[in-house]
C-alpha cells in the first residue's frame, strides 16, 4: 500500500510481513500524498462530523493508531483504527492471513492480536497533541473487542470505551469478527440490549459533551430472524449506527483459489453480494433510522455506489488494497463522484436508500 508500484514487491512477501513493511513505510512518509481535492458532492455530514468523503479505511489495517494521519492523507475520508482488546494479546498462531490471488479475496484469523488499551490511548493522546489547532482532515474511529480470555466479556469494551472515546470521532463495537470463540454470541437481542446499557453510561462519563457516537460491527452470516432481532436491538438501545458488515465463515463454491479452505474469516470480492444484501434488509428493518458504514467487497465507484443505494451512509474498505494499490481511492472516488452526477444527486445523502422500495412502517 506504500504506492502502486510497490505491489508487485509486497506481494512476493507473506501477507503478515507485506503489511508490516507498509505500515513501517506510511510511518516513515514513503505513502501517496498528491490527490486532486474531493468533489463537493462527496462531502458529508453525520453524526455532527464531517466526511469529507464516504470513502474510509475499515479496522484491521492499522490495528494499533501507528499511522491514521498517513491513511488520511491517500485520500480516505475517514479511517478505523483496531480491534484494540484491554489487554495486550498475540492472537492466534501464524500463518493467519491468506491471499486468495483469483478470487480477489483474503481469509485472515488474526484473533485480535492487539498490542492492548494502554499502548494504543498513549498514541491518540501524542496525535491529539500534535495535532492540536491543526485542521481536521478526517474523522479517526476505534474498533474495539474483548480480549480472549476474560471474566466478564461486556467490562472489556467498557474499558475499551472509557478509554479511547476522548480520543476519537466514533467507536465500533466489535462484536462479529468470527476469530475469537463466543464472540458472535453477543449479537442476540438481549445480548445487544445487556451491552448498551453499561456502554452508554460508560462513553457518557468519558466524554459528557458531544461524546462520539456508538457503532455497531454485525455479521453477514446471520439469519433472516437473527437481522430482525437485531434491527429491535438497535432500535430501542440508542445504538448510532450499524456497520455492516465483518467477515464471513461462508465459502462461495465460486471460489478457486487454494487458500479457499483455511479457517477463518473471508473478505474482499466474494463478500461484495452477501454483504450489499444485509445492508439493504437491515436499512428496511430499520426504516432508515439507523445510519448503516458499507463494507465487503468494494473495488470500485460502482461498488461503493450500490452500498450508498442499498441504505449506506458510508462505506470501508480493505482487501481491495491488497489487489489494486493506494491508486485505488482515488479512482473510487472519482467515479462515484461521476455517477452520482449522472443520476442527479447534489451529495451523497440523497442516493442513500434509493434502491430499496419505499417504506413508511418501523420494524414493530
Amino acid at each position: 500500500m506504500l504506492a502502486d508500484y510497490a505491489l508487485p514487491l509486497l506481494r512476493r512477501l507473506p501477507p503478515e510481513a507485506a503489511h508490516r513493511l507498509t505500515l513501517r513505510g506510511l510511518a516513515l512518509g514513503m505513502g501517496p500524498h498528491a490527490h486532486p481535492p474531493d468533489p463537493a458532492r462527496l462531502a458529508t455530514r453525520l453524526w455532527g462530523r464531517v466526511f469529507p468523503n464516504p470513502v474510509g479505511l475499515a479496522a484491521g489495517f492499522d490495528k494499533h493508531a501507528e499511522v491514521p494521519d498517513a491513511i488520511l492523507a491517500l485520500g480516505f475520508g475517514f479511517t478505523e483504527i483496531g480491534t484494540v482488546t484491554p489487554r495486550p494479546q498475540p492472537g492466534n498462531p501464524k500463518p493467519r492471513i491468506f491471499r486468495l490471488d483469483e478470487d480477489l479475496a483474503l481469509i485472515n484469523r488474526l484473533g485480535f492480536n492487539s498490542e492492548g488499551i494502554d499502548a494504543v490511548r498513549r498514541r491518540l493522546e501524542r496525535r491529539r497533541e500534535r495535532r492540536a489547532g491543526a485542521i481536521a482532515v478526517g474523522p479517526v474511529g476505534a474498533n474495539i473487542g474483548r480480549n480472549r480470555e476474560t471474566g466478564d466479556e461486556i467490562e472489556d469494551y467498557v474499558l475499551g470505551v472509557r478509554a479511547l472515546a476522548p480520543f476519537v470521532d466514533y467507536l465500533t463495537v466489535n462484536i462479529s469478527s468470527p476469530n475469537t470463540p463466543g464472540l458472535r454470541a453477543l449479537q442476540r437481542r438481549s445480548a445487544v440490549e445487556r451491552l448498551m446499557e453499561r456502554l452508554l453510561p460508560a462513553r457518557a462519563e468519558a466524554v459528557p459533551n458531544d461524546p462520539p457516537p456508538l457503532l455497531l460491527k454485525i455479521a453477514p452470516d446471520l439469519t433472516q430472524e437473527e437481522r430482525a432481532d437485531l434491527a429491535r436491538a438497535a432500535l430501542n438501545s440508542g445504538i448510532d449506527g450499524l456497520i455492516v458488515s465483518n467477515t464471513t465463515v461462508a465459502r462461495p463454491e465460486t471460489l478457486r483459489s487454494d487458500n479457499a479452505h483455511e479457517p477463518g474469516g473471508l473478505s474482499g470480492r466474494p463478500l461484495m453480494a452477501a454483504s450489499t444484501a444485509l445492508i439493504a434488509d437491515m436499512a428496511r428493518l430499520t426504516n432508515g433510522r439507523i445510519p448503516i458504514v458499507g463494507v465487503g467487497g468494494i473495488a470500485s465507484g460502482a461498488d461503493a455506489y450500490a452500498k450508498i443505494r442499498a441504505g449506506a451512509s458510508l462505506v470501508q474498505l480493505y482487501s481491495a488494497l491488497v489487489f489494486r494499490g493506494p491508486g485505488l481511492v482515488t479512482r473510487i472516488k472519482r467515479d462515484l463522484d461521476a455517477l452520482l452526477a449522472r443520476d442527479g444527486f447534489a451529495t451523497v445523502a440523497e442516493a442513500v436508500g434509493k434502491a430499496l422500495p419505499r417504506q413508511t412502517e418501523p420494524l414493530p
